[in-house]
């Protein structure tokens, strides 16, 4: 009986196949990164936007400045200098609410074990804000991922917000 299937018909259908797919791949994550960053962005514009025409409490974390501003509505109430994610451990970008809060807390990780940690309040699983008594470095990006303030400025965002805070975090 005669073969139906030319081996050598399937081998150069194989490569044509897997050529094709390959292109479509690189065609279509070229710029996805961007496309993905950008409509982050975007959603964080808009979160703003809406929180600024509501009377809400909201907490705004801008990344590049290094600062912390509590607002309600449209109104700044309360600003601060914050330390947050060194690059090997960058702090999370986008909108959240404080999901947590503890008055001292225990915080370990690779390479850190701090007890009495003041003031944290948690918006991403182990992502929070809080107080930091083991540096002064407000200003300069240094933790492991968290937003550091100053000791007697966690106390005040901690007795300000509440759970269910919204947090917008932005670079």
């Amino acid at each position: 009986m005669k073969k139906l299937i030319n081996p050598d018909w399937m081998r150069r259908l194989q490569i044509l196949l897997t050529g094709t797919a390959l292109s479509v791949s690189v065609f279509t994550t070229t710029g996805t990164s961007e496309v993905w960053a950008n409509s982050k962005n975007k959603v964080i514009a808009q979160t703003i936007q809406t929180l600024q025409k509501s009377d809400k409490r909201w907490i705004q974390i801008d990344l590049s400045k290094q600062r912390l501003i509590a607002w309600e509505g449209d109104r700044v109430v309360y600003g601060s200098a914050i330390s947050s994610g060194k690059k090997s451990t960058p702090t999370l970008v986008g909108t959240f609410n404080i999901q947590s809060k503890l008055k001292t807390t225990r915080m370990r990780g690779n390479g850190y074990d701090v007890p009495n940690v003041p003031h944290a309040m948690f918006y991403q699983g182990n992502y929070g804000i809080h107080g930091a008594y083991w540096h002064k470095r407000f200003g300069t990006p240094v933790s492991h991922g968290c937003v550091n303030l100053a000791p007697k400025h966690a106390k005040w965002l901690f007795q300000w917000a509440s759970v269910g805070t919204p947090v917008v975090i932005q670079k």
